[in-house]
Parts: C-alpha cells; sequence; structure tokens
C-alpha cells in the first residue's frame, strides 16, 4: 500500500462546513480530492448494480437515480446502508487513491475531503486529518435549514455517522466551523501556517 505523505484528509460531520473550508483552500492554491464528487460518479458508473439492489422506485423522471429517494431508503435501514457501501466503496476508494498518486508526485500538501473518514472500514494511508468542526445542535439547524428536512429526519442523518466529539479526539487539526464566514476564514488561515 502507498503511503499518502502530502495528503490531508478533510472529514467533519454532516453540515459542518467542510464544502466551504474546501473551497477556501481552493482559493489559497490548494488540490482537493472530492469523495462526494467521485461517489457522484460512482453511483452512475454503477448504477445497474444498484438498480438491481434497491429496485427502480428511486429513479426519478429522467430516468436517473434519485439521491433522496435513496437516502431515505439507506438513512432509515443500516443493512441497505451496508449494502450500498459495499457496491460503491470500492470503487470511490479506487479512484481516491489513483488521483492522490498523482499528487504525491508534486511533493506539496493535498487535501483529501472524505466525509466518512473515521466511518470506513478499510482506512486510507492517510496520516493527517483535519476536522471541519461544529457542535451537535449548529449541524442540527444547519441541515434541517439547508435540506428543508424536518428535525427528525435530520437527527437521524447526523445520529448515522460517528459523533462528532468522538472525531474531534481522533483528528490531527480542528478547524471551528461554529461562527461566521469571516471566523472560518482566520481559522483556516491560523491552520494553514501551522503546516
Amino acid at each position: 500500500m502507498i503511503e499518502l505523505n502530502h495528503a490531508i484528509a478533510i472529514t467533519g460531520g454532516i453540515a459542518t462546513g467542510k464544502s466551504s473550508v474546501c473551497s477556501l483552500l481552493k482559493l489559497y492554491g490548494y488540490s482537493i480530492i472530492d469523495a462526494d464528487m467521485i461517489a457522484h460518479n460512482a453511483l452512475e458508473s454503477l448504477k445497474g448494480k444498484v438498480l438491481l439492489e434497491f429496485g427502480s422506485d428511486i429513479l426519478d423522471s429522467n430516468n436517473n437515480i434519485d439521491r433522496k429517494k435513496l437516502g431515505e431508503i439507506i438513512f432509515n435501514n443500516n443493512d441497505r446502508k451496508t449494502k450500498l457501501e459495499s457496491i460503491l466503496h470500492p470503487f470511490i476508494r479506487n479512484e481516491i487513491l489513483k488521483q492522490a498518486e498523482q499528487l504525491e508526485q508534486n511533493s506539496k500538501i493535498y487535501f483529501v475531503d472524505i466525509p466518512l473518514f473515521f466511518e470506513v472500514k478499510e482506512k486510507y494511508p492517510i496520516n493527517r486529518v483535519l476536522l471541519v468542526y461544529a457542535p451537535k445542535e449548529i449541524q442540527l439547524h444547519r441541515l434541517i435549514k439547508r435540506d428543508n428536512i424536518d428535525k427528525n429526519l435530520a437527527y437521524k442523518k447526523i445520529e448515522s455517522q460517528l459523533d462528532i466529539e468522538s472525531k474531534k479526539q481522533a483528528s490531527t487539526y480542528i478547524i471551528d466551523n461554529s461562527k461566521d464566514l469571516t471566523y472560518l476564514q482566520s481559522q483556516i488561515e491560523a491552520f494553514l501556517k501551522i503546516i
């Protein structure tokens, strides 16, 4: 297994603001490997296998997989969630490692945005982890607003991930994203000085 010496994993909880952090890091000139984007492509590439497992009820009117419908199924059933992960994760992992190997050749720090970094069974060969942190009540508030969902579903989504406080203990660096964008930017600038 290749050692990714220049990689820093970015993780967090749902609605902690990983996208905002990644956007700002890009502005500072850093490369980002986006696991969500890769997962989106995986869903397209492996559409046949996903449909075999979940049926055509998950399709929208254009015959594309409706991520919201699929999300409702997996957030209400752990076995189904595990099944979807077993279909998608090998593809996602291979693509992340392929992109990382290319970036390693530049000998510059880059970031790998992996929302479920601590949850995935097969660990990535990345030693440093940056956690985008926001307390659970802020996550809940942002998620309800962002996805226009009720408190119950928002809570289920948060609970489906490892607790944010546990992630905090296991991370190398922490960026507090519990306030506004100006504060977030100051947090990122302080972090970039350390690395």
